[in-house]
């Protein structure tokens, strides 16, 4: 008997070791947690990257309309001064000033014709015509060139007009402040360019 109960005393000794052998899985369930994080951290990344993608897409959609709005004055400005000859002291062309204001809006003209050529290509066939870094540069530069120009040709004619105006108030001096009026417009529209060039000037990393 006292056999058999020292072999029953080394069966229950022996029970220990093996319950905490089977409680060896448990760190291998607590790697497997931590391995979640990172997948959670690259699901942020897409999320961070589609969230790029689409405010440079509003952007350039943005920056397309403010070029088309410039166009359209930079026609307007440009048509109205080109038809305003009447005969006389009231024709555009006997006044620097005016002739000031026709020659820049047909550069504006040309220039935002240009860009949204452009940008509308691009957007159509989703390929760059121009590199991203050229495209940045250009835009920036251009906007701000051409907007300078056109508040420059406009402020030179308001003195002028308004001189007119004093003596005599007719179709010529109308449609010569019709003519500044829209030059105004569009500098506002391509200023406004100009600022989103300029913030994506400064927020891409390969400039």
């Amino acid at each position: 008997m006292s056999n058999m109960e020292e072999s029953s005393e080394e069966k229950a000794s022996a029970s220990p070791p093996m319950q905490t052998a089977k409680a060896g899985p448990a760190p291998v369930a607590a790697d497997l947690e931590n391995q979640t994080a990172p997948v959670h951290e690259h699901g942020f990344g897409v999320a961070a990257i589609v969230n790029k993608w689409n405010r440079d897409d509003k952007l350039r959609r943005g920056s397309l309309a403010l070029r088309g709005i410039a166009l359209f004055f930079s026609l307007i400005s440009f048509l109205v001064m080109a038809c305003n000859k009447h005969g006389g002291w009231e024709d555009f062309d006997n006044y620097d000033e005016y002739q000031y204001v026709l020659a820049i809006a047909i550069l504006s003209t040309l220039y935002t014709g240009a860009q949204v050529g452009r940008q509308v290509q691009e957007l159509r066939t989703g390929k760059e015509i121009l590199s991203p870094k050229m495209v940045v540069l250009v835009n920036f530069i251009g906007d701000q060139i051409m907007a300078y120009l056109l508040i420059s040709a406009a402020s030179s004619a308001v003195p002028l007009t308004n001189r007119m105006r004093q003596g005599s108030d007719n179709v010529f001096t109308d449609s010569s402040s019709s003519a500044i009026s829209m030059a105004f417009l569009a500098f506002f529209a391509l200023a406004s360019a100009a600022l989103v060039s300029g913030y994506k000037l400064s927020t891409h990393s390969y400039i």
